[in-house]
């Protein structure tokens, strides 16, 4: 961890930092709702982009050469489509996009646009191109640093993610800095320094949307870490403050169903994805419809998880990491691995390296998957599906023990971690025990 990063950190934690900045970032795509895949969008509503749509569109109406105003578009396209679900907007992105280059060609603002874009998409390899040319261009705008740290993170680089994310602590310290930065000890297992860098960005929040995603977060932190309580006190205050904030009711969702509220949970699933069907949410609601006995009505979400990757596919959306986790635990174990090496081959991050691990290990090739295995947990991330994956690997190459300490620790984390897998996991630990 970059010294100066835990040093600013600290100070923020003390209120020592007092910086006056100006300008808009956007948030950390790798905290998204999907299993670690960036969305380039920031914590704005849909009521939030929306406007900022409608405004840029009167603006181009009266000036139509305003290559700022056309990149300005292009990014609240791509906002809107985080927060919609609808990956149409990102053909609008390009085009707004495309529209800006033209009329001043090489601009730094249509450069973080394309790299925003490129991180939506899942394209990292793009996203760190554009987002380099837009730094080298622009070096004291934070928002391209923010897209650089997103890039090199996803790819796996990530001692270059760190300082990029310094980089945008140094240079605009607000909620989507804080939040990566967040973001970056959560990766190092240091969990007490990315819950209070999340309360700075929560108490850094210009808006009700920039609370709801701060507190959506911190809910992730402590659900993550087995704390129901804290976690259903976290999403309750972002659903009060920010009730058009979506990825709160699914956060509410998983509470409730860990603390054997399925009728609750039940609600919420229904309500969330009917609104925004990402396909993390939709498949969580199949695997809990699934766990009450429900098997046609999780056949029903599951077909939509896949039509929704459809959709984003045929958007130009890489979603290779999402199919290889789905299709492995849902009955598509040679799919899950066509596209975990596919995923691979494009980047490095810890969360593929598991993705190929657990398909491999699907496919009966638990000796292959456990350097995998063990490379998606070389950052002492404390993460139970994670550590679950390991040890179930583990099991099936006889290493009991090990086995029996991964289980174990992976429960430990967090006895509520998947409706599907926590059975599983205990399952696995009580024969590694025998």
């Amino acid at each position: 961890m970059p010294a100066r990063l835990v040093r600013i950190l600290a100070a923020v934690a003390g209120g020592g930092l007092v910086v006056v900045v100006a300008g808009a970032l956007l948030a950390p795509g790798h905290r998204s709702p999907d299993p670690r895949p960036v969305a380039a969008g920031g914590a704005a509503s849909g009521q939030d982009s929306q406007a900022a749509i409608e405004r840029a569109q009167k603006r181009l109406r009266e000036v139509p050469s305003d290559w700022q105003t056309w990149a300005g578009l292009g990014q609240a396209y791509v906002e809107q489509a985080r927060v919609s679900g609808d990956p149409s907007y990102y053909a609008k992105a390009a085009g707004a996009l495309d529209r800006s280059s033209r009329e001043k060609p090489g601009n730094a603002a249509v450069l973080t646009g394309l790299g925003a874009l490129a991180a939506a998409k899942h394209d990292f390899a793009a996203a760190l191109k554009y987002s380099e040319q837009a730094t080298a261009a622009a070096p004291y705008s934070a928002q391209g640093f923010g897209i650089l740290a997103d890039a090199n993170i996803e790819l796996g680089r990530y001692d270059a993610g760190y300082a990029a994310v310094q980089k945008m602590m140094d240079l605009r310290p607000n909620t989507s800095a804080y939040a990566r930065a967040s973001y970056t000890f959560e990766l190092r297992g240091d969990l007490a320094s990315a819950r209070s860098a999340l309360e700075t960005a929560l108490d850094e929040s210009p808006q009700p949307s920039d609370a709801g995603f701060a507190l959506y977060y911190l809910g992730e932190l402590a659900f993550n870490s087995g704390d129901l309580k804290g976690a259903a006190a976290r999403y309750g205050e972002g659903i009060a403050r920010a009730p058009g904030y979506l990825p709160l009711l699914a956060g509410r969702a998983k509470v409730r169903a860990a603390q054997g509220d399925t009728a609750g949970a039940l609600t919420d699933y229904k309500n969330v994805t009917s609104r925004l069907p990402n396909p993390t949410y939709v498949g969580e609601y199949g695997d809990l419809l699934a766990s009450t006995g429900d098997k046609a009505g999780a056949e029903q979400q599951f077909a939509l998880v896949r039509a929704e990757e459809k959709i984003l596919g045929a958007a130009g959306v890489n979603t290779d990491l999402e199919l290889a986790l789905f299709d492995a635990d849902h009955g598509s174990a040679k799919a899950a691995l066509t596209s975990a090496n596919a995923a691979y081959t494009a980047r490095r991050s810890i969360f593929v390296a598991d993705a190929l691990a657990w398909a491999l290990y699907r496919n009966g090739r638990s000796a292959e998957a456990l350097k995998y295995a063990t490379e998606a947990n070389r950052l002492g991330t404390h993460s139970a599906l994670l550590r679950f994956h390991l040890g179930a690997i583990e099991a099936a190459t006889g290493q009991r023990a090990a086995a029996h300490r991964d289980l174990t620790e992976a429960l430990r984390i967090n006895p509520h971690f998947s409706v599907q897998h926590v059975p599983a996991a205990r399952a696995l630990l009580a024969g590694a025990a025998r």
